[in-house]
């Protein structure tokens, strides 16, 4: 706890930051915990990002990601104003508890580091980020930043999404929540959810919903038709995950021009920098080659769960660019300290709905052979 006459406020004194996976600093290994893409950019993109190393480098970029959002309209079927770019779409994620969620009055709810309060008499609907568990990491974290009250509620054990219905009878959902953030598909169980089940549960809030679609690029069907449905909805994609541009940090909102205004009154100037604007715009004129990429993703993730099933894994089916697996005969801890004395990087959850499981990035054939060699080694010297 913070002393009383610290400079630093009691809340970042008790604040437990978001950890992120392991970036290696041992050459040589095989990198399977971060999520990120196995293939490079597009050819097209690069030569833009290095046509645009020149004297503009001493401007400011677009402040609005202009060109940028022009673009990802004419993709999506709307208007400019109906989008939002970010610094990645976690800068996004900030920005709606900001916009959208009222801070609990101070000293009329405790404050408890990681603590789920919403059931503490007094907590009012606008003062609540509400999401299901286990999911991205990094929402209770911005509503313990923004010291919002947290409502966090299970998803079934098989990580599917609660019906509308059962959210009512079980109590502890809130339809009047001042923001619900929706990880679809899911991390980081992988499990897809289809847009039907996710409209219903739109329909019935009465809050913001965000509908996080980091992962949609390598699943079967995404949501987006609903960010422009409903006036309270927001679809969040990235360029990271599937179009090999987290080095760049850009991520956008998609929804009704009222919320989107809202987002820009508080977003920091010039938030995307300008080679990532120029590095997004080329990724758009060259979709097809991303496209390839996705489905050759797909075929590794589908080969990688046949060949760890065969091994004894549990694997979950999958509808992201990772697969959640239960291994064989150790804990899943001690796996993940196994494959990395093989120089194989893994991740692993401490939360209890995840403990007993891995989660692993599908990566190159190549990648995805030298995992299965491993723990085909490991069973054997066991």
């Amino acid at each position: 706890m913070a002393k009383k006459n610290s400079l630093i406020r009691p809340l970042v004194s008790d604040l437990h930051p978001y950890v992120p996976g392991e970036q290696p600093k041992i050459k040589g290994l095989i990198k399977l915990n971060t999520n990120e893409n196995p293939y490079p950019p597009s050819p097209k993109v690069l030569a833009a990002v290095r046509g645009a190393v020149d004297g503009r480098l001493r401007l400011y970029p677009n402040p609005t990601a202009e060109k940028l959002r022009v673009r990802l309209a004419k993709l999506h079927g709307c208007q400019p104003e109906n989008i939002i770019v970010g610094n990645g779409s976690d800068e996004l994620l900030a920005l709606a508890v900001r916009a959208f969620v009222e801070p609990v009055s101070e000293g009329r709810v405790p404050r408890a580091p990681n603590q789920n309060i919403s059931g503490i008499r007094g907590t009012r609907p606008s003062e609540m980020v509400q999401y299901f568990t286990p999911s991205y990491s990094l929402y209770p974290v911005l509503a313990d930043i923004h010291g919002a009250a947290k409502n966090a509620v299970p998803l079934n054990p098989d990580f599917s999404l609660p019906g509308v219905p059962e959210l009512k009878r079980g109590g502890q959902w809130r339809f009047d929540a001042g923001l619900t953030l929706v990880t679809t598909p899911n991390a980081p169980s992988g499990h897809g959810y289809q847009t039907v089940e996710l409209e219903k549960l739109c329909r019935a809030q009465t809050g913001v919903v965000v509908l996080d679609e980091a992962y949609v690029d390598f699943a079967g069907v995404n949501a987006l038709k609903l960010a422009l449905k409903f006036p309270h909805v927001l679809v969040a994609r990235t360029f990271s995950k599937a179009y090999s541009l987290c080095f760049q940090r850009v991520g956008y909102f998609v929804g009704h021009a009222e919320l989107i205004a809202a987002l820009d009154k508080i977003r920091d100037s010039y938030n995307v920098n300008g080679l990532g604007q120029i590095a997004a715009e080329a990724t758009l004129a060259d979709l097809k080659f991303y496209r390839a990429n996705f489905q050759k993703i797909i075929s590794t993730r589908a080969w990688l769960t046949r060949e760890l099933t065969l091994l004894g894994f549990r694997v979950l089916p999958s509808q992201t660019n990772f697969i959640l697996t239960k291994p064989p005969l150790f804990p899943a801890q001690a796996w993940l300290e196994q494959l990395r004395d093989r120089k194989i990087l893994v991740r692993w959850f401490s939360a209890p709905e995840v403990k007993d499981y891995l989660r692993i990035t599908i990566g190159t054939p190549a990648a995805a052979a030298a995992l299965v060699k491993a723990a085909r080694k490991i069973l054997t010297s066991a």
